[in-house]
């Protein structure tokens, strides 16, 4: 019989296809099991209409064999299976698909019946692993099979065959290995069985596979034989569509460890079903523990995504946001728009609304768990508070009002953990700010000479210590009308006017004495002031304006840290009160413009060794203190 040519560009999109759409060679199998899936599912679909069809649920099933002797590999349903019109119909034109037709032809919305084949083009993926393809199908309610034979994009032919049984069976002449492609693996029975638990694990119907078994020999206690036995490889019945209530918490927990590699124990699960407009199921988990490439540019966020049960992506990212990339799980939806390949989603309506939908899902139950299991949640934030942190930050603020009642501080007055509503609650009517103090470790800013006034005011501090907090506070700005103001500033606001006349009387007395300090330290500080909030300790370093002391502390560890990273604009606060500034002032009275610039450079070493920052020279830095005292 002379070949048909395919009824489209055969050649360049045949081409395009095997070469172009799909680059993962292994999905063929899962394309040619979802297409009889199809075709069961649509025999289903008629019995439950016609009394005539003697076949029911328990009856369908895909047989897969190998041959690897002649190099073959076959798919088998008992399917509706197709008439010759519909051979040359379905597989004679690319991108025709008959499963795309019968949903359109019985959307009733009364049975629960599933086609997930609606591109034409997956059977054709089989040609990326096969040179030669053979259909033999005979159709429901007949009693003639036909053959469809292809080599590729050459044409294809349509002959009258020999079926005992209703359905379609699919045979691939795998192609032989080259050093490029290893073609030999599809022929190996675990490789494919390994492929349908991993794509097609949840197929509604059983697919059965010959697998090679061992026991021990009859009469032997030591001595094993190898058998063969018929299995079913798939699970068909996925946990996320079962009943909440007919599942353990250690059914929640070895899918978890299972499907996702995982050694401990999620803190949180959400099952969720939701029906409407776009209906889908999920099954997600909140881990304990964050992966150990999770914080690395090499982890990858999402979600793995089925279609009616057809894995279509191990991770979709576009279903989670990055504020949540630390969720696992599965979603599983019959109204996703799938592109020509499956291997990709369309950016459509349908995905959108999931990952919306999934995204307050997930924050209601952070929300919840912060609430209610104020202990499971301080877990979740030493794994994953740091990505909130940066989501946020990241975000420029666009994420505030989703994440902000989520984070979690220090507090100094119990070392404990508080939210900023927490803090906010308990701050004093006085108060003007939310204070902080950034810096490597809670213990260190405790000793920081500016907390000293702020805590014997009765206000509380916050401890910050992740390098993006100072940032963070930046974009955050505010909480609840109240300014955050960091401890170190120039202005804590903590003087009354009283004071604050005092402070300034005397800084102008003393401006020469400053301007002959901030002479003396070449142009290392921005300004020498008369501090107001230092009170046993003579001196710190503060800044003025939005870059901080310790934002530049954090570019500077940065691996590739630039020499012209913007620097904090240095302030050095002298305590007025203490002993080491009526020094300062005698020796400056007395004309000792030496002992003046000694003493500054001595105070500046200081203040930097207070902050957690380097002294620029450390041997005149022992010198000067070792001509005090003598």
């Amino acid at each position: 019989m002379a070949k048909k040519q395919f009824k489209t560009e055969s050649k360049r999109m045949l081409d395009l296809m095997i070469n172009s759409i799909y680059t993962n060679k292994e999905i063929f199998l899962r394309e040619l099991i979802s297409n009889a899936s199809d075709a069961i599912d649509k025999l289903y679909f008629k019995s439950l209409t016609d009394q005539s069809v003697q076949m029911n649920r328990d009856d369908f099933k895909i047989d897969v064999s190998i041959d690897k002797a002649n190099r073959l590999l076959k798919v088998c349903d008992n399917g509706i299976g197709m008439t010759e019109e519909e051979l040359d119909k379905n597989l004679g034109t690319i991108a025709k698909s008959g499963s795309l037709q019968f949903t359109n032809e019985n959307e009733t919305g009364e049975h629960d019946v599933d086609i997930i084949g609606q591109f034409g083009v997956g059977f054709y993926a089989a040609f990326m692993v096969a040179d030669r393809v053979e259909v033999v199908s005979r159709a429901y309610g007949s009693d003639k099979a036909f053959k469809w034979q292809s080599t590729g994009a050459d044409g294809y032919t349509v002959t009258e065959a020999e079926k005992d049984t209703v359905g379609t069976e699919i045979t691939l002449h795998i192609k032989e290995s080259t050093e490029e492609a290893d073609y030999d693996r599809f022929l190996d029975t675990y490789t494919i069985s390994s492929l349908i638990k991993k794509y097609s694990d949840y197929i509604r119907f059983p697919i059965r596979m010959d697998m090679e078994r061992s026991r021990l020999k009859e009469g032997s206690d030591s001595e094993y034989e190898t058998y063969t036995e018929n299995v079913t490889v798939n699970s068909m019945i996925p946990l996320w569509k079962k009943n909440k209530k007919d599942i353990t918490k250690e059914e929640y927990e070895k899918f978890y460890q299972e499907t996702f590699s995982a050694y401990d124990k999620p803190l949180r699960v959400i099952h969720q079903k939701a029906e409407g407009t776009t209906s889908y199921q999920a099954l997600l988990y909140i881990p304990e523990k964050a992966d150990y490439n999770y914080y690395s540019k090499n982890f990858e966020k999402g979600l793995a995504l089925y279609s009616s049960g057809v894995k279509i992506m191990d991770k979709c990212a576009d279903l989670l946001p990055d504020c949540f990339s630390f969720v696992k799980g599965v979603v599983d939806s019959e109204d996703l728009s799938l592109n020509i390949s499956r291997e990709m989603l369309q950016q459509d309506r349908q995905l959108k609304v999931i990952a919306h939908a999934l995204e307050k899902k997930i924050k209601k139950e952070l929300e919840e768990m912060l609430e209610k299991e104020r202990e499971t949640y301080e877990k979740f934030w030493k794994a994953f508070g740091l990505q909130l942190k940066f989501a946020l930050y990241s975000s420029f603020g666009a994420e505030r009002d989703k994440l902000q009642d989520l984070l979690l501080f220090t507090r100094a007055s119990d070392s404990k953990l508080c939210t900023l509503k927490e803090y906010r609650d308990a701050m004093p009517e006085s108060q003007k700010y939310i204070y902080y103090a950034a810096g490597e470790s809670a213990q260190k800013l405790a000793l920081l000479p500016q907390a000293e006034t702020v805590r014997d005011k009765g206000y509380d501090i916050l401890y910050l210590t992740d390098d993006v907090d100072e940032f963070l506070m930046q974009i955050l700005h505010t909480y609840d009308e109240k300014e955050f103001r960091s401890i170190s500033s120039d202005d804590l606001g903590l003087e009354s006017d009283e004071e604050k006349k005092e402070i300034t009387e005397k800084a102008e007395a003393n401006k020469d004495l400053f301007a002959a300090m901030q002479k003396a330290l070449d142009g290392k500080v921005s300004e020498v002031v008369l501090s107001s909030k230092l009170k046993s300790h003579p001196v710190c370093l503060s800044s003025k304006g939005a870059f901080t002391i310790e934002m530049e502390k954090v570019l500077d560890a940065m691996p590739n840290a630039q020499q012209n990273a913007p620097k904090a604009q240095r302030v050095l606060e002298i305590n007025g009160s203490h002993p080491v500034f009526n020094s300062l002032t005698a020796a400056f009275a007395a004309g000792d413009t030496k002992k003046v610039e000694n003493y500054a450079k001595l105070l500046y070493d200081q203040a930097l060794l207070i902050e957690g920052l380097s002294v620029e020279d450390p041997v005149a830095f022992s010198n000067a203190i070792c001509e005090l005292m003598q």
